[in-house]
C-alpha cells in the first residue's frame, strides 16, 4: 500500500481551558539543535562535533498573528503557559484513489519570551508574532508519542527510546 504524504491540511491552536486561537496566521515549530563541542586530538585525524545528548540550544515556538485582539494577554504573562496545536496532514492512498487525514500534535509549555505586535497599515494584517521558549515539548502523530523532550526532568526520547535514561541514572535523578 502507497501513502503519499501530500500536504498539512489545516491546523488549530488551543490553550488548556480556552476555545482555540483564531487570529493565528501559521506557526514556526521549534528547531532540535544539540550543543556540542569540537573534539580533536591524538587518533583523529582534524576535528568533529560532538554532541552532548539531550542538552539542546533554545527551542522557540513562535507563532504569527493576523490581528492584535485581547486573545492575546495570555501571551504577555511573565510565567509559563500550554500550547496545543493541532494538525491534519493530507495523505493520499494511491491504492485505494482516496485521501485521508493523519493528527499530528504538538504540545509545548514554554515561558513568552518576545511579543512583536506587528505592523498597522491600513486594510492589511498586524503580522505580530509571540515567541515561547520551549521548556517541554512532545510530538504526536495518530496519538503514537514521536519526540519528548522535557528539559527540567532530563528526558529526550525519540520513537519510544529514552536517550537520557543513562544520564538520569548516573546523576541520581
Amino acid at each position: 500500500m502507497s501513502i503519499i504524504p501530500e500536504k498539512l491540511n489545516d491546523f488549530r491552536v488551543y490553550e488548556p481551558g480556552n476555545p482555540d486561537y483564531k487570529g493565528v496566521s501559521d506557526i514556526q515549530l521549534p528547531s532540535l539543535e544539540h550543543m556540542t563541542e569540537a573534539i580533536n586530538g591524538a587518533g583523529i585525524l582534524g576535528e568533529y562535533e560532538s554532541p552532548a545528548f539531550g542538552h539542546l540550544s533554545s527551542m522557540k515556538l513562535v507563532l504569527n498573528w493576523r490581528v492584535t485582539s485581547k486573545e492575546l494577554l495570555s501571551f504577555f504573562r511573565p510565567e509559563a503557559m500550554e500550547i496545543d496545536c493541532r494538525m491534519a496532514n493530507q495523505e493520499y492512498n494511491e491504492q485505494l484513489g482516496k485521501h485521508n487525514f493523519t493528527a499530528n500534535r504538538l504540545y509545548v509549555r514554554g515561558i513568552p519570551v518576545k511579543n512583536d505586535l506587528g505592523k498597522v497599515q491600513k486594510g492589511s494584517p498586524y503580522e505580530g508574532s509571540t515567541e515561547l521558549e520551549v521548556l517541554h515539548m512532545r510530538l504526536e502523530c495518530d496519538g503514537e508519542v514521536l519526540i519528548e523532550v522535557d528539559r527540567i526532568n532530563y528526558i529526550y526520547r525519540v520513537g519510544g527510546v529514552d536517550y537520557t535514561e543513562k544520564l538520569r541514572e548516573a546523576l541520581g535523578l
